[in-house]
């Protein structure tokens, strides 16, 4: 409740008894400060305006309410009063929801939304990021990368890859097989099959390696060595012998070559493995060894630079195999 001193009071008195009009401002105050008290005297509201015949006796109250406090009122000023809080007009009526209000709104919260926003904006531009160097770049770099692979690298690296196995042999047949992979990888390329260009790649460097490869093929001689077996299987028509043999380069080394398993289909990367032979030969090494417990012939095939197969020099049957 708003609070007028006395000596104010005093001298409004003075100046109504002189016959000077009182200042508008000082009245206005005045019944605000009325209104002030009824609303805090919610109870004395509700009982006495409520009725307009009880209207003088809720001025009488305020009257003697204000003399209490040493606060002489005039009795227009505490009529404005009461009729001031009838009317609401010292009530403050917030404006109805529009797009002015909701401007109006955002203006005067500017601060609290701005930094609202500008957290939001941070978040936004730190997803983004992480988005653009998380996804999409390397998914750029490798779109690139790809593309140069397929344009560049693996033409270069087919046409070198031919060109090895073609500078180490004067062969037709291997000539033919290494034309018929670079068809394949270059036909891949056009493609964009990068796999298959990539097969076709690898395909001619095993060629070229096996081209490279120099051995020999040396029957397991020593007595604990197991020299030969023999296999019983239908598709033979009776048995299948075999010869043990190990490729070892000039200094006696072993040598892994591929060799596709008979029994499997199936190529593994050995340096040990039995070789199908006749039974004459079977028995040739078998004699051999049972003489004095060690094969001296025991030169079976020499690989040479620059072709596929070992050269035997003893008769030798269709069939490897890399287990037994």
């Amino acid at each position: 409740m708003t609070t007028i001193q006395p000596a104010a009071a005093a001298q409004k008195t003075a100046a109504a008894e002189s016959g000077a009009a009182p200042a508008t401002l000082d009245d206005m105050m005045l019944a605000m400060d009325v209104v002030d008290t009824l609303r805090h005297r919610a109870r004395l509201v509700e009982r006495e305006l409520n009725e307009d015949a009880r209207e003088e006796q809720l001025i009488d109250r305020l009257r003697s309410l204000y003399k209490s406090q040493g606060i002489d009122v005039p009795d227009s000023v505490i009529a404005e009063g009461v009729k001031a809080l009838k009317e609401s007009r010292f009530v403050y009526t917030p404006p109805k929801p529009g797009f002015e209000r909701t401007l109006a709104t955002l203006w005067v919260r500017r601060g609290t939304y701005g930094k609202w926003f500008g957290g939001g904006l941070a978040a936004l531009l730190v997803l983004f990021a992480i988005y653009h160097f998380g996804v999409v770049r390397p998914r750029e770099q490798a779109a690139e990368a790809a593309r140069i692979e397929l344009a560049e690298t693996l033409p270069r690296t087919l046409a070198a890859a031919h060109q090895a196995v073609t500078a180490q042999t004067q062969e037709p047949g291997i000539r033919q097989q290494a034309d018929a992979m670079l068809a394949e990888g270059q036909a891949a390329i056009d493609r964009g099959n990068a796999d298959a260009a990539r097969t076709a790649v690898a395909g001619l460097d095993r060629l070229a390696a096996q081209l490279r490869q120099e051995y020999v093929l040396r029957i397991a001689a020593r007595p604990q060595d197991q020299t030969g077996f023999y296999r019983e299987h239908p598709r033979f028509g009776g048995r299948a012998y075999y010869i043990v043999v190990n490729a070892v380069d000039r200094a006696g080394n072993p040598v892994e070559v591929p060799i596709r398993n008979d029994e499997t289909n199936e190529t593994d990367t050995v340096s040990r493995f039995a070789v199908r032979v006749p039974r004459e030969t079977f028995e040739s090494v078998r004699d051999d060894k049972a003489r004095n417990g060690i094969v001296q012939n025991a030169r079976m095939a020499e690989k040479r630079r620059g072709v596929l197969e070992p050269e035997f020099l003893m008769p030798v049957l269709a069939g490897r195999i890399t287990r037994w």
